[in-house]
């Protein structure tokens, strides 16, 4: 696994052994941030990696412009793999890594980033949930199937990937 474009592009992530997590492969996160490049959704925004696994994501978004990007994750072996990916890449500057699980650490901040990235456990998806807890821009989810329709949020983008649904979602002004 790398990083796909930008300005670590080439780079090798690390990602912890084992099955309990599933990084986004190369593929699907170029196509992403493909979607996210035309939206204008990544340079200069502020970021949260939600259930962020190794963080690819986020470095992902690092590597092609964010201004910052904060990592919520519950795993320690994760998180780990998080930092060292942070540190060999230098962005550690530029990044937070919270130990967390997702619910309870959107309970208790105020978030309002312009880019969410969430790609949950596929057994465990609470999109509506989370759907009414975040405060951003764009949510990108990345999900076992099509996500029911919110009325807090318009699809601008969504593609499938074999069993994987990429959508990109945008808040509706006015809408809390």
């Amino acid at each position: 696994m790398r990083v796909v474009a930008g300005e670590a592009r080439g780079r090798p992530l690390q990602a912890p052994t084992g099955n309990r997590t599933r990084p986004t492969s190369d593929r699907v996160r170029e196509s992403i941030f493909n979607m996210l490049f035309s939206l204008g959704a990544t340079e200069g925004a502020e970021v949260v990696d939600l259930y962020a696994g190794c963080g690819a994501l986020g470095i992902e978004a690092l590597s092609r412009g964010a201004k910052s990007c904060t990592f919520v994750e519950r795993d320690a072996r994760a998180i780990d793999c998080i930092k060292e990916n942070l540190e060999t890449l230098g962005y550690a500057d530029r990044a937070t890594v919270v130990s967390s699980d997702v619910a309870t650490w959107l309970a208790a901040t105020n978030n309002g980033f312009g880019l969410a990235l969430a790609d949950p456990p596929y057994a465990d998806e609470e999109w509506t949930d989370l759907l009414d807890q975040i405060d951003c821009r764009f949510l990108v989810a990345e999900s076992g199937g099509a996500l029911e329709s919110h009325e807090r949020w318009k699809v601008a983008r969504e593609k499938a990937y074999g069993t994987t649904v990429v959508t990109v979602l945008e808040r509706q002004l006015g809408i809390s």
